[in-house]
């Protein structure tokens, strides 16, 4: 049985935002106890639950606040490696429309802002209560802050990327009208970048938690954010904004981490994705989700428990077999494209590891339904039948947010960007990952060879989409690689508008429009 690991108290200790909106009820925070807030918050353990609870809405995007969020599926269904899904067209509209881009005020994803400046909010908290506290010490102290820093930038990350042109701040809003200014997206990555620089430099936060004296994972701290989790962060936003002054710095922080000797390659593809494979020598970071003492449900989805993706991404009337019951009540998004399952070459052990091909077994079919779903995060009956109720809400399966093939490759890329040569260390790196998957080495490689790699070891993680965007501003690359012309309309008829730089940020939701009447829309037309 998985150990439970950081998962969320936060409930229970500070009131869940659930708007960024300017109403005084955003600013609340209400004290279980009934005394004051400074009072409250000045021993350890009371830091510590604003701590926990600030790490909190990283568990919410899969669902929560009256919207469907899964992290991959909200990139994916915008990239090319798979359809949207569902019961029908109209399914889920806002991913409908944004995989058509075609989104609008009304069609976006609007919880996962509010889930985001949820945790911006919580952390600002965590750092103004870290004021009054009387019994930290000062090495918890810096731990504590540090946590909170980093997560904000995380948040702000997912921000950013999506709607880029957003409101700002570091210190939670305390007067009337409760609005922050909207800043341009090269302006919050400025002040994101140098943030994430000094919680860097600090060096407060250790690389990697590591094994007890018995060799058990310390379980009490597996999730946390760590110095190699704040580097992949680093280099993702560094490559995303095409940064080059960086580059340099960023390849250093991936050296260092490929250099680590708590991290490696998992030699075995398809155990990175077993309950067995969690948290393995390959992975950085992970969102935890746990299906035992789960006391999340349907009336409860923002309380710790498990993930709903498995019921999101599989197949509707399951028969029965291959590990999952009959019955299995999956919801069909996120079928994976004939075209993706066919850029594998036969030898390449992703293929099986990446696709559930299940061409040939009788089911309802869905909207859009290929037979072929995601088998890195399918249903299994081992991860959710221990719960104790609402199970399909309730898979135990960990999310796998950075880990180290990643890193492999950032380092790949950003050796051969600061020009390096393509028969020297990159070509080792990307060679590792390509040999871990059974295919042969390349010689004198290029950007591009790099980024078609990532294509096949990142399929349905959410990884992709943000690849062929960012590509636009790589020379070199082939138009397979870029979004201008690999996301266009397809043959199918399902896709009918093609990506342009216009599509970049996506719009921002009419309630939080309303919310403050200076917000400017994204120009997504």
């Amino acid at each position: 049985m998985k150990t439970n690991k950081i998962l969320a108290i936060g409930l229970l200790v500070v009131a869940p935002v659930l708007t960024i909106g300017c109403s005084d009820e955003f600013l609340e925070v209400q004290n279980p106890t009934g005394e004051p807030l400074e009072n409250y918050y000045t021993t350890d353990a009371h830091i510590q639950e604003a701590l926990i609870a600030a790490y909190d809405p990283i568990h919410w995007p899969d669902w929560g606040l009256g919207q469907y969020n899964a992290l991959n599926i909200d990139a994916e269904i915008m990239g090319d490696n798979s359809w949207v899904g569902g019961s029908n067209k109209g399914d889920m509209l806002n991913w409908q429309k944004l995989f058509n881009y075609e989104g609008d005020e009304n069609n976006t994803l609007n919880s996962l802002w509010t889930v985001d400046y949820s945790g911006v909010k919580r952390c600002n908290d965590l750092l103004k209560y870290l004021g009054w506290a009387t019994d930290v010490t000062e090495a918890s102290s810096k731990s504590y802050e540090m946590q909170a820093r980093c997560l904000r930038v995380y948040y702000y990350n997912m921000l950013w990327h999506y709607f880029g042109n957003i409101p700002f701040y570091l210190e939670n809003l305390s007067t009337p009208p409760y609005t922050a200014p909207q800043l341009k997206a090269d302006e919050v990555y400025d002040k994101l970048i140098t943030e994430l620089e000094a919680i860097i430099e600090s060096k407060v936060l250790p690389m990697k938690y590591y094994k007890d004296a018995k060799g058990n994972d310390d379980d009490s701290q597996m999730g946390r954010v760590t110095q190699a989790m704040a580097y992949m962060m680093y280099a993702e936003m560094v490559m995303y904004q095409n940064d080059e002054a960086r580059f340099s710095k960023a390849l250093g922080y991936m050296k260092e981490i490929i250099g680590y000797p708590g991290y490696s390659l998992n030699p075995d593809y398809a155990n990175i994705w077993e309950t067995a494979g969690e948290w393995c020598d390959e992975s950085i970071w992970e969102i935890n989700y746990e299906q035992t003492n789960n006391e999340r449900g349907w009336g409860s989805p923002l309380a710790i428990g498990g993930t709903v993706l498995p019921t999101l991404i599989s197949p509707n009337t399951w028969p029965g077999g291959d590990g999952w019951s009959s019955g299995g009540d999956g919801w069909g998004f996120l079928p994976i494209r004939i075209e993706t399952y066919e850029m594998f070459a036969p030898t390449d052990k992703r293929r099986a590891a990446t696709c559930w091909d299940v061409r040939g077994v009788t089911y309802k079919d869905r909207y859009q339904d290929t037979h072929i779903w995601l088998q890195k995060y399918r249903p299994y009956d081992v991860n959710y039948k221990q719960s104790k109720g609402d199970q399909n809400l309730n898979y135990n399966n960990n999310y796998r947010y950075y880990r180290l093939a990643e890193t492999i490759l950032n380092a790949a890329e950003l050796s051969l960007r600061t020009g390096g040569s393509g028969t020297g260390e990159a070509k080792t790196w990307l060679n590792l990952v390509r040999n871990r998957a059974g295919l042969t080495g390349l010689d004198n490689i290029t950007v591009n060879d790099v980024l078609t790699e990532r294509h096949l070891e990142f399929v349905g993680e959410g990884k992709r989409y943000w690849d062929l965007v960012r590509a636009e501003s790589i020379s070199g690359v082939s138009a397979n690689n870029k979004a201008t012309t690999a996301l266009v309309p397809d043959t199918y008829g399902y896709r009918t508008n093609s990506w342009s730089l216009k599509k970049k940020y996506i719009p921002i939701a009419q309630g939080e429009l309303d919310s403050d009447p200076a917000l400017v829309q994204n120009d997504y037309k």
